[in-house]
């Protein structure tokens, strides 16, 4: 009974209540050759302390940032953690309730949402954020719908400078909502302003501007966002947080609907998550924005108290007139990136966001002046940038390995336009002698 939860009297009273005689007869409207045949080809058993040195041995064979100097980006990067983080996270309370399911949710986890909701509105420059999402592609998905609902128009641009895993999701999205997109290309890394204005019409409801985008480079909010709102169509920006310490925000430039990929708020890297979606937006659309939001309020004794204000849009309320199909938030994550963004202060976001930015330059500038290596593109760039390269990605990436450095993501895998290309994330945990050793790897390859 320790890992097998029933027993067989357990099994023959269920199977009996249902009215079938054995679990052969249960599964019948299974396909035969879709059924196992005898048992499971595994090993004998092993003895618990056997099989934990197996697992810890399978487990000592993988690398990881803790043992390779990690050069990696394109949506999840290699921060630093303060200490303060996992302790605060990992604390009982937090860990149990991580998210408020119920209008009853405990007054601390409240109003660690409402901190995180107020401190997401710092670092888009927005009126109004909810108290997060599952992660940055469906974010982004959400915002996509959210502007479907409030123009009552179902075409979308995208900025070819998109993740194109959020491209994925965003059409998976799609399917049943008869949402219609459409691409905008770039010109050096940066949209295509000639070609945004040529494509909008009042059929256009949203356009969706990654800043950074997805090859790193920073667009010029400042000529985009007025084009849009001239066409009366709405700027959803997917944004990273952590390029508020030393970038306007979005909302300073005139965006409606802003998103993004909280990994780097304190959330390690992992295998896919779970990581952390943010949303903010106008006061003028807080109720059409998905997910939970937790307001501040003055309980009966006159006592600051926090509560769910809204949650109007998602399935457990609408039923089938709901427009998403969230019905909670990332809550552990969310506790993670406020007491990241607390411990840091404005002043710890400034300083990590300029050292992103001095280190991945200092590195540009040295692998740019290799024989056999340039940059993509003469736009400006944050944290990351691409690399076009005569010297083979595979072959280069492979010398890095061998150094035992992560040098980059090969762009082919995601654009085979970019075939000789390969994207570089320089993060605030890059030293100088890594930074230099990564260059010394490109050179000898």
């Amino acid at each position: 009974m320790r890992y097998t939860q029933l027993t067989d009297a357990q099994v023959k009273q269920m199977l009996a209540t249902i009215g079938v005689t054995s679990i052969d007869e249960l599964f019948k409207t299974i396909p035969p050759q879709l059924r196992l045949e005898g048992p499971l080809r595994l090993h004998p058993a092993l003895s618990e302390p056997a099989l934990l040195e197996d697992v810890r041995s399978l487990a000592a064979r993988n690398n990881d940032c803790g043992k390779l100097v990690c050069f990696l980006g394109g949506g999840a990067y290699d921060h630093f953690i303060p200490t303060v983080v996992d302790a605060l996270a990992g604390q009982t309370e937090f860990v149990t309730a991580y998210t408020p399911y119920q209008a009853e949710a405990s007054q601390g986890v409240l109003q660690a949402f409402y901190e995180f909701q107020t401190m997401v509105c710092e670092v888009t420059g927005m009126q109004v954020a909810n108290a997060s999402l599952y992660e940055g592609a469906s974010a982004v998905a959400e915002a996509v719908m959210m502007a479907t609902t409030i123009t009552g128009r179902k075409r979308i641009l995208l900025s070819e400078g998109l993740h194109p895993d959020t491209v994925r999701v965003l059409r998976t999205y799609g399917l049943e909502r008869g949402i219609e997109y459409a691409g905008v290309p770039l010109a050096d890394g940066g949209l295509d302003v000639g070609e945004l204005r040529a494509r909008l019409d009042k059929t256009v409801g949203g356009v969706v501007i990654p800043s950074p985008n997805f090859f790193g480079c920073v667009e010029r909010l400042d000529r985009i966002i007025p084009v849009l709102h001239e066409a009366k169509v709405l700027a959803i920006v997917v944004a990273d947080p952590l390029a508020a310490g030393m970038f306007k925000t979005p909302g300073a430039f005139g965006a409606d609907i802003v998103v993004g990929e909280g990994q780097g708020l304190g959330i390690p890297l992992g295998y896919g998550g779970p990581y952390l979606g943010i949303m903010a937006t106008r006061e003028e659309h807080l109720r059409k924005m998905p997910g939970r939001v937790v307001g501040m309020t003055t309980d009966r004794e006159g006592r600051r108290s926090f509560c769910l204000a809204l949650q109007t849009r998602e399935q457990h309320i609408k039923r089938e007139k709901a427009t998403s199909n969230v019905c909670t938030n990332q809550g552990l994550m969310a506790m993670r990136a406020a007491i990241y963004l607390a411990a840091l202060g404005r002043e710890g976001l400034k300083t990590v966001a300029t050292q992103c930015f001095d280190k991945a330059h200092y590195a540009a500038e040295a692998i740019a002046a290799l024989k056999g290596y340039s940059l993509c593109f003469s736009a400006p760039f944050f944290k990351e940038f691409t690399v076009q390269t005569d010297r083979g990605v595979d072959h280069v990436l492979s010398e890095c390995r061998r150094r035992g450095i992560l040098g980059g993501i090969p762009m082919r895998r995601l654009d085979e336009r970019y075939e000789d290309c390969f994207l570089v994330a320089v993060t605030e945990k890059r030293t100088r002698a890594e930074i230099n050793s990564l260059v010394a790897a490109f050179e000898a390859a």
